[in-house]
C-alpha cells in the first residue's frame, strides 16, 4: 500500500452503551456513503452489522462486526463491538485495532457505567474522539443537557459542531457550523442538501461557529495570535486547527442528530475523514512498542510497509460450517495472503490462509493487506484472540490487555449423554471467540461450571452452543467447595487384621493428627524408630491417610491444614503388607478426627466493588449483610471504590443484587484469596443439606 493510500485510511470504533443507536449510526453511515441502498432497521433484522441468529433474536449486538465504506476519496473501516457490559471483553480488545473513536451517546438514556468504564480504556489509550448525540428528533431532548452529563460522568466538555435544526416541531437536519451551513437529510434517500444558515438560526449559528474558533485558537498561539487580531480565523487555519486539537485530545468536537432518520452523518463523516487520524498520524505510543519474546528487550514498530510485518489479533470467529477467522490490525510491514508467520505469543509457526476485508457477513478476497489495514485470516490453527503475529526474523510481542474477569458462575450437565462430548468442544470454541468465558472441572465438587460477565452472557453462549454445536445443557447452582480441619491434636491406633485361607493381612499404626496454620495444607511425618514399622511401609500409611483426607467426618469435604505423624505401630512378617497398612492408616486417621474437634471451612474472596458515591451506603449495608468485611472504601475517578473480603457462598448471586442497588452502574471482580471457619449455625444447615444430597444421590 502507497504512503497516499494509507494517509488515506481511518480506522474508526464505535462505542456506546447498549440501545444507545451506535449499530443504527453504523447503518446511517452505510447507506449515507452509497454502500447500501436502504437504511436497514435492528427492529426488522436487516442491518449489516448485526446477522448472527443470536442478534437477530434479541434485536442486539453481540459479537464486534467489521464494517467499510468510502468518503471523500477515504476508506473508513468501522469497527461496530456489542455494547452490553457482559460483553466488555469485545470492546476491550477491539480498541487495540484503531487509530480514534466515535462514543455515541443517547438523549433518552444519558451514560451508563459501562460507558464509563470503556471511557477509561480509551482515555489510557490516548485515542482521539467523536462525539455523537443521537436521538435528538426525541421529545425533551436537549444539547445543553447532554453537555452538562459528559462534563459529569465522563470529565470532559465537549465542543458543539453540529447543532439540531427543527422546523414545525419536527428535525428537519443539523446546522454544521465549521461549513457554516444547513444540511438537510431523509431516511429514504442517501442525498442530502446544503442550504444556507436559516434567519432564524442565524444568531444561534454564529454564536456556535464563534465558540468553535475560540476553542480551536486557545490551543495554539499562532492561531490565537490571528484571532486576536482579525476576530477570526480563516476556514482553512479553523480545520487544521481542529484537526491538531482533536487528534491531541484538546479538543472533543460533538456531533447530533438522529441515525434512524439518516440526519447529522454527513457533518460526522466528514469530521471522521478530516479530524481523525489515519494510520501514518499516529504517534509512538504503547500500542506500537513490544518486547523482544526471547530477550524482553523492548522493540519498536512504525506505521510503515518498509518495517518488518506485525500485527495484532483481536478477534475470533469460529463457525462449524465457515471455519476459523481470525480478525487481525496490521500495525507495521505487509502481509501476503498464503504466507509463512511467526505467532510471537505462542512461539509457533502459521500458515495464514486467505486474507479478506469484511463488510458484516461479506468477505472479499485480498492478495496482501499493508500496515494500517484491519482484514480477516482464515485457518490459522494455533493463533487466537490476543496474540501477535510477525516476521519470524524480526520478533516482537505485543502486550494483551487485561480483560474483566467473570464475576457469575452455573454448574452444567448435559440434557443426554450424548451431549457430554459436544458440551466440552463447543464450550472451548466459545471461550476462543469470548476469552471472558471460563469453562473448567471442578475436582472437589466433580461439575462442570461454566463462569461469565453475566446471567446474559451464559444464556447467551448457551444460546450459541446449542446452534452451533448442537449440545443442550441444564444450569443450576454450583457447590461450594467446603473444607474441614480440625482444632486440636488426637491420637488414634489403626488396626487391619485379616485372616483367610494362605496369606492374611496385617497392618498397624499409631498417628497423631495436630492442627496447622490456615493455607498450610498437609504435612506428613514418619517418627518410627526401632523398626517397629518396616520403612517400606510407610509411604503405604501416607497413601492412607491421603485417601482418608479426602472425604471428612463433619459433612464429607476434604480435610486441610492438619500435621499427621505416624509414631508407631507393629507389623507380621508374613501377614503385613502395604495395602494393609494403607487400610490401616485410613482406619486410624478417621478415629483419630473424630476427637480432635473437626471444624467446616468455607472460600472467602476477596472483592473490589465500584459504585456510585450516592449508592455508596446501600452497597456496603448489602455486603455486610452478606457477611462481608469491609477493608477499605476510596474515591476512584466518578465512583467509589470498596474493597471487602466476603464467603463464595454469599456471592453466588451477586451481581444481580448489586445491579439492583446502583441501577446498573456498579460492577465488581473477585478472586479467592484463603479459607476460613463457618459460623456454627451456618456450618449446622450446611452438614444437614450435605447429608440429604448424600442421601439422595445414594438412592
Amino acid at each position: 500500500m502507497s504512503e497516499r493510500a494509507r494517509d488515506s485510511l481511518r480506522n474508526v470504533i464505535l462505542i456506546s452503551s447498549a440501545g444507545a443507536g451506535k449499530t443504527s449510526l453504523a447503518e446511517a453511515m452505510l447507506f449515507a456513503s452509497g454502500v447500501v441502498p436502504h437504511l436497514g432497521s435492528i427492529t426488522q433484522g436487516t442491518t449489516v452489522s448485526d446477522f448472527e441468529p443470536e442478534e437477530l433474536h434479541r434485536r442486539s449486538s453481540v459479537s464486534t462486526s467489521l464494517l467499510r465504506c468510502s468518503w471523500k476519496h477515504t476508506t473508513i473501516n468501522l469497527v461496530d463491538p456489542p455494547g452490553a457490559m457482559a460483553l466488555l471483553g469485545e470492546t476491550v480488545m477491539a480498541l487495540r485495532s484503531v487509530d480514534a473513536v466515535v462514543l455515541v451517546i443517547s438523549v433518552s438514556s444519558g451514560i451508563r457505567s459501562d460507558l464509563v468504564r470503556v471511557w477509561s480504556h480509551i482515555t489510557t489509550l490516548g485515542l482521539p474522539c467523536l462525539l455523537f448525540l443521537n436521538e435528538l428528533d426525541k421529545e425533551k431532548s436537549s444539547l445543553d443537557n447532554a453537555c452538562a452529563i459528559c462534563q459529569r460522568d465522563l470529565g470532559l466538555t465537549p465542543l458543539p459542531m453540529s447543532l439540531p435544526y427543527s422546523c414545525g416541531g419536527h428535525l428537519e437536519g443539523v446546522l454544521d457550523l465549521a461549513q457554516d451551513v444547513l444540511i438537510t437529510s431523509r431516511a429514504e434517500t442517501p442525498l442530502h442538501q446544503q442550504l444556507p444558515i436559516p434567519e432564524d438560526a442565524r444568531v444561534l449559528a454564529a454564536d456556535g461557529r464563534k465558540r468553535i474558533q475560540e476553542s480551536v485558537a486557545e490551543c495554539d498561539d499562532r492561531l490565537l495570535e490571528q484571532y486576536l487580531a482579525m476576530g477570526e480565523l480563516t476556514q482553512e487555519d479553523l480545520i487544521e486547527g481542529l484537526r491538531i486539537a482533536t487528534r491531541t485530545r484538546a479538543v472533543i468536537p460533538l456531533y447530533s442528530g438522529s441515525a434512524m432518520n439518516n440526519i447529522g452523518i454527513i457533518p460526522l463523516l466528514n469530521a471522521i475523514v478530516d479530524l481523525l487520524p489515519s494510520p501514518m498520524d499516529r504517534p509512538s505510543t504503547t500500542s506500537f512498542e513490544g518486547l523482544h519474546p526471547d530477550t524482553g528487550e523492548p522493540v519498536h514498530r512504525r506505521a510503515i510497509c518498509e518495517d518488518p510485518f506485525s500485527g495484532i489479533v483481536f478477534k475470533t470467529l469460529i463457525d462449524p460450517f465457515v471455519g476459523r477467522l481470525s480478525f487481525l490490525r496490521v500495525l507495521s510491514g505487509v502481509l501476503h495472503a498464503d504466507s509463512m508467520v511467526f505467532n510471537s505469543s505462542r512461539g509457533r509457526k502459521e500458515k495464514s490462509g486467505h486474507l479478506y476485508t469484511v463488510l458484516g457477513k461479506k468477505h472479499t478476497a485480498l492478495s496482501s493487506a499493508g500496515a494500517g489495514e484491519i482484514v480477516a485470516i482464515g485457518k490459522l490453527k494455533d493463533t487466537q484472540t490476543g496474540d501477535t503475529l510477525c516476521d519470524e526474523q524480526a520478533p516482537i510481542c505485543y502486550p494483551k490487555p487485561v480483560l474483566p474477569r467473570p464475576v457469575l458462575s452455573f454448574a452444567i450437565e448435559p440434557k443426554s449423554n450424548a451431549d457430554m462430548e459436544k458440551i466440552s468442544l463447543g464450550l472451548h470454541k466459545l471461550i476462543e471467540e469470548d476469552p471472558t468465558l471460563e469453562f473448567s472441572r471442578h475436582a472437589d465438587t466433580k461439575e462442570m461450571v461454566l463462569s461469565g460477565m453475566s446471567q446474559w452472557h451464559i444464556d447467551l453462549a448457551l444460546e450459541k452452543l446449542r446452534r452451533k454445536y448442537g449440545a443442550e445443557v441444564v444450569l443450576h447452582m454450583p457447590k461450594i467447595p467446603y473444607r474441614e480441619t480440625i482444632r486440636a491434636t488426637a491420637h488414634a491406633q489403626g488396626k487391619y487384621k485379616r485372616q483367610t485361607g494362605g496369606h492374611g493381612q496385617y497392618g498397624d499404626c499409631w498417628l497423631e493428627l495436630t492442627p496447622l496454620p490456615r493455607g498450610e495444607g498437609f504435612k506428613f511425618e514418619n517418627r518410627v524408630v526401632g523398626g517397629a514399622i518396616p520403612r517400606n511401609f510407610i509411604p503405604a500409611v501416607e497413601k492412607g491417610v491421603i485417601e482418608a483426607m479426602h472425604h471428612g467426618s463433619v459433612a464429607g469435604f476434604p480435610v486441610v491444614d492438619c500435621r499427621v505423624a505416624v509414631y508407631e505401630g507393629s507389623y507380621h512378617t508374613v501377614d503385613s503388607s502395604e495395602i494393609a497398612f494403607k487400610i490401616a492408616a485410613s482406619m486410624g486417621f478417621k478415629k483419630a478426627l473424630e476427637t480432635a474437634h473437626p471444624v467446616l471451612l468455607e472460600p472467602i474472596m476477596s472483592v473490589e466493588v465500584e459504585a456510585p458515591a450516592d449508592h455508596i451506603g446501600g452497597v456496603i449495608g448489602d455486603l455486610n449483610a452478606r457477611r462481608g468485611r469491609i477493608l477499605h472504601v476510596e474515591a476512584k475517578d466518578q465512583m467509589e471504590q470498596i474493597t471487602a473480603l466476603v464467603p463464595m457462598a454469599e456471592l453466588l448471586m451477586y451481581a444481580t443484587m448489586l445491579n439492583s442497588l446502583t441501577a446498573g452502574r456498579g460492577s465488581y471482580a473477585m478472586e479467592f484469596t484463603k479459607y476460613d471457619e463457618v459460623p456454627h449455625e451456618l456450618a449446622v444447615r450446611i452438614i444437614e443439606a450435605n447429608k440429604v444430597d448424600i442421601h439422595a444421590s445414594a438412592h
